[in-house]
């Protein structure tokens, strides 16, 4: 009987969908809003794919620490994506309207993705503990067989946690409500639209948002303990210098995800702020995705090296052309 109504409560909204709000109270605000997101997409798009790109293409970035970044930025491409154009199209139209399944797809997407980079930052951890408290056995203990086992795991259970996580959210009876105070589907402002009591739905989504976002936590404070320990053992400044600068673009990386995840999905729902929700969900959205690839260019040195060579390898081949012609 409970399911049977759940089904009939949703059955409405599975043909008109719902409506993102957004920005909508703030007009004013949305060109600004329009011109900023695209320019950063752009340079996602751009930063990302150039990751991607140079850890193929030069044989020197064929290691575990760039399969991982990789991993990361294929990630981020495809998170951006699942959510950044159709916010465009809604800044600039009068329709913000989105269907009930592509509300369901946009929320598995986006948080499956988005809890497969908090373990996927965990496991990137476990990367540097090996290269630089073990490096003698590096190369036998990241065995690019284990590798790729780690990366899949990720990915698996990120998606496994996502769908729990939208199954427990859409089987909620939502009474004819639609209209979503966000600018993209996401747990918290699609409970408020629940018109039953969501204690016991919030209270597994913030178990499973613990173990999603802390245990990778713990691992990366456990293996950056075990970091230092041993950099602080090298007697030379300048080799302390190279192993700290090998993990700083991660720690980066990792303090602007995590800070921006843990304060959206772990706060209390009654602290939940809507107008704080967007902008923070505009950060890991956009921003992160973004800077990440930049983060990682500009304090690498292998990665500015190949990108050299691909550039320079590029430009000889157009003068040779040139000269045959």
């Amino acid at each position: 009987m409970g399911f049977y109504h759940v089904r009939i409560a949703a059955f409405p909204l599975i043909s008109s969908g719902f409506i993102l709000l957004g920005f909508s109270d703030r007009p004013q605000l949305e060109l600004v809003l329009f011109v900023v997101l695209l320019v950063f997409y752009l340079f996602t798009l751009l930063g990302n794919t150039t990751i991607i790109a140079l850890s193929h293409l030069d044989p020197h970035l064929h290691t575990p620490m760039y399969f991982f970044l990789s991993n990361l930025s294929f990630l981020d491409l495809c998170y951006t994506t699942s959510t950044v154009p159709q916010l465009l199209v809604h800044l600039r139209g009068a329709d913000k309207s989105i269907s009930f399944g592509g509300c369901v797809a946009q929320l598995f997407i986006s948080l499956g993705l988005g809890s497969t980079e908090c373990i996927l930052l965990g496991v990137m951890a476990l990367d540097r503990y090996a290269a630089i408290c073990r490096p003698l056995q590096y190369t036998v203990i990241m065995h690019p067989h284990l590798c790729a086992l780690m990366a899949s795991a990720s990915w698996f259970i990120g998606f496994a946690n996502s769908l729990l996580d939208t199954v427990l959210t859409f089987l909620l009876p939502l009474c004819g409500r639609n209209k979503i105070d966000h600018f993209l589907c996401e747990v918290p402002p699609l409970l408020k639209l629940a018109c039953v009591d969501t204690t016991v739905n919030e209270s597994v989504l913030f178990l499973v948002g613990v173990i999603i976002l802390l245990i990778p936590v713990a691992l990366i404070i456990f293996s950056y303990g075990w970091i230092v320990r041993a950099v602080l053992r090298i007697k030379s400044s300048a080799g302390q210098r190279k192993a700290f600068g090998t993990c700083g673009s991660h720690i980066t990386v990792v303090s602007l995800f995590y800070g921006t995840a843990i304060y959206a999905y772990l706060q209390p729902s009654n602290n939940y702020s809507q107008d704080q929700g967007k902008f923070i969900s505009l950060f890991y959205t956009i921003v992160t995705p973004m800077v990440n690839p930049v983060i990682y260019t500009l304090r690498n040195k292998d990665v500015t090296g190949a990108m050299k060579k691909v550039l320079w390898r590029g430009h000889g081949s157009r003068c040779l052309g040139g000269k045959t012609l």
